[in-house]
């Protein structure tokens, strides 16, 4: 088995399966070691500011964003009323392809914008390409009918049970539907994430 993958360094880097893959999981458990550096180095105390950064590549690798996508949320986030980190968990949870991996309509969220992008999904009847499309209370999004018999989601919806949706989102996986019951709170985003550090990275900058 492969360590030193680009995806795989970054899962050994952080310690967290980022990706929701099992490869990844079985990769931490054989080599959770950082790569790179040897032990000794390893054993050094991260500055605040090098805690702020990789916390801020965690997020942003486990939600697939580049650094621009990712930096506009959070300008976004600023500009809004409320908590700042609370708004821009907000954000990436509603994103349409988090949407689709949460709900178990994907194995991992890399290929939940895939799908999206291949236009697999429709959003209240009406067929979406764009991975960052963002989900407002009240949509409905369905594997369109034309997708059902693809050997794809075979896979998919028999490994459903290990997902347990949250609770903004209402799924039926029988028919790959979702709609969204309500707006994201902070303690339904993915809880492994410090935003409050990616927050202060950002807030130093």
């Amino acid at each position: 088995m492969k360590y030193t993958g680009p995806k795989a360094r970054r899962c050994r880097r952080h310690g967290v399966n980022l990706y929701a893959s099992d490869k990844y999981d079985k990769i931490l458990q054989r080599k959770s070691s950082p790569p790179g550096k040897g032990p000794r180095a390893r054993l050094g105390r991260k500055s605040e500011y090098a805690q702020q950064l990789t916390e801020k590549q965690k997020v942003r690798d486990m939600y697939g964003l580049g650094e621009r996508q990712f930096h506009l949320l959070y300008q976004e986030a600023t500009a809004a009323k409320g908590q700042t980190g609370d708004i821009f968990k907000q954000l990436l949870e509603r994103r349409l392809d988090n949407a689709i991996y949460r709900a178990g309509f994907a194995l991992t969220r890399f290929q939940a914008r895939q799908l999206v992008g291949h236009g697999h999904f429709t959003v209240n009847g009406r067929r979406v390409t764009v991975p960052s499309y963002r989900l407002r209370q009240g949509d409905v999004v369905e594997l369109r009918s034309r997708s059902r018999t693809s050997p794809l989601f075979g896979p998919i919806v028999e490994a459903h049970e290990k997902y347990l949706p949250p609770g903004w989102i209402k799924v039926d996986s029988a028919k790959l539907h979702l709609e969204v019951t309500a707006v994201p709170t902070p303690d339904m985003a993915e809880q492994s994430i410090d935003m409050r550090q990616v927050i202060e990275f950002y807030s130093r900058n």
